[in-house]
């Protein structure tokens, strides 16, 4: 089973950009996509030409805000939004399907904004986000995808020293948040099996930065470990282009 996870910032800018031709040819089982920043409805319609996945969606109040996706080969057993906290239920930011073997949820975590004026609710949001997950992995194993909002190590972005307690998504506070998810149990499955290697699947789109590959890794599959050993590889796709993310993928024999 392969699964892809791609924050697409805009699912009608994306679908401009080549989206169906990169989707064929990464050939997902499942696709999870976030930042939509648009209505059901109009996910929906974008994404209406593929026919051989059945849709989720889970937009946000806020009109061309967040929003996440989930397109599935085979349908799930069940599907169900969000963490039922209604401090963090109204931007669209989780999906979780309900498989055989395991859950798998899809997530777009807050970002701490430009003046790190969120970073108090994300410290919330990741904690009640954490307690979500392990409550789910005490009846099944549990695939989180998406993206973080946080480079967890310096190998994980270009420029630790001069971003750390200065930008969104390098705080100790997201930094330990990453923490308490890995400290759970809970595995980072790219860093896992590749240790040592510097990879990124976010560049902004300022100052040449995807060009110049100043980079951070945000985006992650997270999995209970009794999956880890499941999972025959995870890649990130830095080449393939449509968002200021790239699309990642792991393949896991169930």
């Amino acid at each position: 089973m392969r699964i892809i996870s791609w924050n697409v910032n805009g699912v009608r800018a994306v679908v401009k950009k080549d989206f169906f031709e990169n989707i064929n040819n990464l050939d997902p089982d499942i696709l999870c996509l976030q930042e939509t920043k648009a209505q059901d409805h109009e996910v929906e319609n974008e994404l209406s030409v593929m026919g051989n996945y059945v849709s989720y969606f889970n937009s946000a109040e806020r009109k061309g805000y967040s929003g996440t996706a989930l397109l599935s080969k085979q349908k799930p057993l069940s599907i169900n939004n969000d963490m039922g906290v209604p401090e963090h239920d109204t931007e669209g930011r989780i999906q979780c399907a309900e498989y055989d073997n395991f859950y798998l949820v899809n997530v777009y975590v807050p970002n701490s904004g430009q003046q790190l004026d969120r970073l108090d609710y994300r410290k919330t949001w990741d904690a009640d986000f954490l307690a979500y997950l392990k409550n789910l992995e005490t009846k099944k194993p549990v695939i989180v995808c998406g993206d973080f909002n946080v480079a967890h190590r310096p190998i994980d972005l270009k420029n630790d020293k001069s971003n750390y307690n200065k930008t969104a998504g390098y705080t100790q506070i997201e930094i330990d948040g990453m923490d308490n998810f890995l400290n759970s149990g809970f595995v980072d499955s790219f860093r896992q099996l590749h240790p040592d290697e510097e990879a990124y699947t976010y560049w902004s789109y300022r100052f040449k930065a995807r060009e110049r590959n100043v980079g951070w890794r945000i985006d992650y599959f997270l999995v209970s470990p009794s999956l880890m050993e499941k999972v025959k590889s995870v890649e990130i796709f830095p080449n393939v282009l449509g968002s200021d993310h790239c699309p990642i993928a792991l393949d896991i024999e169930l």
